[in-house]
């Protein structure tokens, strides 16, 4: 949703006449705000749906960080079903990345878009709240290696039909995080069996 600025402070006007006069609407004044402050008009029309908005698009980094989200989602899911023997598969297979793998966010200096959606998102639009209460700062940059995941994520989750990921399957996404360049050193440093 584009707004401009004098819809903005309008907006921003009513939500504080909302809140000085208790009204207690199906318009929430606190999330129109943070959707202005937070430019995150977009999310306007997904938090009222029943409102008839015009078609929208959705921003591309919104899309890609929804796709990131629901990929992280279904492999801490998917990690959760494994029971212990197939958890110590993980390991030797992704040494790096298969003890409990978990969403770390995106990096607060240079991902800070992909972090601030990522955060409204759970939060403001109570989407994934699987994530909600963690930091969502990896410290380190991401968006590259989530990308290269995702490559691999989406063909076996359409081949799978959304079953549990398996150990081989998880290894296989979660080692797409070591960058190609590096990928020889470490799988000369990891044998076959999964000992250094």
């Amino acid at each position: 949703m584009k707004l401009s600025d004098g819809e903005k402070l309008i907006l921003l006007m009513l939500t504080e006449l909302y809140e000085k006069l208790d009204v207690n609407g199906e318009i929430e004044p606190e999330f129109i705000r943070s959707a202005i402050f937070s430019d995150k008009t977009w999310s306007i029309p997904w938090k009222y749906v029943g409102i008839p908005f015009e078609d929208q698009n959705t921003p591309p980094v919104v899309k890609e960080v929804l796709d990131i989200l629901d990929m992280w989602s279904f492999i801490e899911y998917s990690y959760s079903r494994l029971n212990d023997e197939e958890k110590s598969i993980l390991v030797k297979m992704s040494d790096v990345f298969g003890k409990n793998p978990k969403f770390k966010g995106f990096d607060g200096n240079h991902e800070t878009e992909y972090m601030s959606t990522a955060m409204f998102l759970v939060n403001d639009l109570d989407r994934f709240s699987e994530f909600k209460g963690r930091d969502f700062n990896s410290h380190m940059s991401v968006v590259d290696a989530y990308s290269r995941m995702l490559e691999k994520y989406s063909p076996i989750v359409d081949r799978s039909y959304h079953e549990p990921l398996t150990p081989e399957q998880l290894a296989e996404i979660l080692n797409e995080q070591i960058h190609p360049s590096n990928r020889k050193w470490h799988n000369k440093n990891l044998k076959l069996d999964g000992t250094t």
